[in-house]
Order: structure tokens, then sequence, then C-alpha cells
């Protein structure tokens, strides 16, 4: 039986990506010998998106096969919780039609988005799925 999502990040300097983990964000983890930090991430879910699409009259695709994104309840409080911790980020917040993104600098690993959702998010909890888990 599947028991959770383990998502992996690739960083050019991976000690820089894992205090931002550990100290910034503040996830909670276990070091499992060496300096690898695992860190618990909470609920999850998974989304498969087209990797070619039109939409309204514009075409648009990508490369990537997979992306890595953090969900939160109250985007603007918590970009400023994470500024206040020496985080920094890459433009500004951006309407989507499923929510609110903003790229979330990680120190030696590039960007990740950031976002609050417009949806009932099915990680934080539907009924289908608890009786599924």
């Amino acid at each position: 039986m599947i028991t959770a999502l383990h998502t992996l990040v690739y960083a050019d300097d991976p000690d820089a990506a894992r205090a931002f983990f550990r100290d910034v964000l503040q996830f909670p983890g276990s070091d499992t010998g060496g300096g690898w930090l695992i860190f618990a991430t909470g609920p999850s879910e998974l989304g498969v998106h087209p990797s070619s699409w039109e939409h309204e009259g514009q075409a648009g695709g990508t490369d990537q096969r997979f992306d890595l994104s953090l969900m939160c309840d109250d985007l603007a409080a918590t970009v400023a919780e994470l500024r206040g911790r020496g985080a920094e980020f890459d433009g500004d917040v951006v309407e989507q039609r499923w929510g609110s993104t903003i790229q979330l600098v990680v120190p030696g690993a590039g960007t990740m988005t950031l976002y609050q959702p417009a949806y009932d998010p099915p990680a934080l909890g539907h009924p289908d799925l608890e009786a599924m888990w």
C-alpha cells in the first residue's frame, strides 16, 4: 500500500537548500546520516497536466515532466512570515484561475511555486480520500 509521496529537490548547493528547508521553511526532518536530511512536508496531492495545450486561442507546452509547489492557506501572510526569516521571492504574486502564486527562491536550487489554491485542496481533507487512505 502506498503511504506517502516522496519528493526530491536537486540542488547545486544541497547544504544551502537543506538549511533553507530546515531554518526558513521550518520543515521538521531527520538526518539519515552524513547530513542527508529528509523533511516531513505534510499532506500532499498529485495533479496530472497535459504537456501541450490550447486555451482561449493560445497554445502552449512544456518539456518539463515533474514540478514541485508548496501550498499555503494565506499567501500574503506566508510571504510576509517567510521574508521575515530571510526568504527571497522572484517576482510578484500572480493571479491564476486555480489560485494565487509567487516564485520562492530556494538557495542553490532555483525557484519553486508557493501558492494559495482557489479550489478545495484534496490534500487537506476530502471524505472519499479519507476512506481510501
